[in-house]
């Protein structure tokens, strides 16, 4: 029979791993926001089990009667304002990839980066060098060279 410390804590991990995986492997904004959020739910899970024990009971004081073992309230405050501080920064997140969305047209990190470049050098001024631009320059380097 499994043992439930073990299977909260491999869900734990499993959260986190998966949130990483999700943050580094994914080039869409939507994705990579979600990555964040299971990532911070695995560590919240995390932080809750680290101070778990079998037994324990919640640190209210009844009648005079003090439990033989109390849960510490302290990380389970803790977690509590990181699940708050978790979904306003997710709502933010989200509400900037729609602002992205409606900008570029698009989730893809790599084509919003090279929209972004080329809105940057338009508005400077600048021509951003590509491969269509490399054999112009290479015939160009040529003729002045041998003339």
């Amino acid at each position: 029979m499994l043992d439930t410390g073990l299977v909260l804590y491999s869900g734990a991990f499993g959260l986190i791993l998966i949130g990483i995986a999700g943050i580094v492997l994914s080039s869409h904004l939507v994705r990579i926001i979600f990555g964040v959020a299971l990532l911070e739910a695995g560590a919240n899970l995390l932080l809750l089990l680290a101070t778990w024990h079998e037994g324990a009971a919640a640190p209210i004081i009844v009648a005079g009667r003090v439990p033989d073992r109390m849960a510490d309230p302290v990380p389970q405050a803790l977690v509590l304002t990181a699940i708050v501080i978790g979904v306003g920064i997710l709502a933010l997140a989200l509400s900037l990839a729609l602002r992205v969305q409606r900008a570029y047209g698009t989730l893809d990190m790599h084509e919003v980066r090279r929209r972004m470049e080329q809105d940057i050098a338009g508005e400077a001024g600048i021509d951003l060098p590509s491969s269509s631009h490399a054999p112009a320059a290479v015939q160009t380097a040529r003729q002045e060279g041998g003339a």
